[in-house]
């Protein structure tokens, strides 16, 4: 008889409690490091666009970066071993300027959203970043795009300017 009262009881007890802990389960938010640890500073990024120049592909392979984690560096020629700045819209518009939405593709789910224009003379700009997703959620940037060809590769552009990853509002 004592089992049965105790049964009785401890069921409704029990359900309770699971109910509680599923409700504060889903209340909980997390968020991914970058984004959660509000961080800024200053940004300098280098670019090969020999495959945007010489192939007609809508983006530029980051060599350099001073954020090597968030924003690997990666490798020319092989789209899928590293970062990227892919664009939206190819260079000689109306005003023979380069003005385009673009993607930092870090990687599958890893991107942030941003838009660049560049002078005429395709020597120098500005990109701004606005958000983003996975690793770059947060992430803004400004900065400004000069052209830095060497000897050995004319295709090279730095960009350099501020970056901030914000935390993230709850939802």
């Amino acid at each position: 008889m004592r089992t049965r009262d105790l049964t009785r009881i401890g069921v409704p007890a029990l359900l309770v409690g699971a109910v509680a802990t599923l409700i504060f389960s889903m209340s909980v938010r997390v968020h991914p490091v970058s984004a959660s640890n509000a961080q800024n500073g200053q940004f300098h990024i280098q670019k090969d666009c020999s495959d945007y120049a010489n192939k007609g592909l809508p983006y530029c392979t980051i060599t350099v970066s001073s954020l090597p984690v968030q924003i690997p560096p990666g490798v020319i020629g092989k789209p899928a071993a590293g970062s990227l700045v892919v664009y939206d819209q190819p260079a000689n518009n109306w005003a023979g300027m380069l003005d385009s939405n673009v993607v930092l593709y870090i990687g599958v789910g890893n991107w942030a959203t941003g838009r660049c224009t560049l002078n005429p003379d395709g020597g120098s700009g500005l990109c701004t970043f606005s958000d983003g997703v996975g690793q770059l959620a947060g992430f803004t940037a400004r900065v400004e795009v000069t052209y830095t060809p060497t000897a050995s590769n004319p295709y090279l552009f730095s960009w350099d300017g501020t970056y901030s990853f914000n935390a993230l509002p709850p939802r």
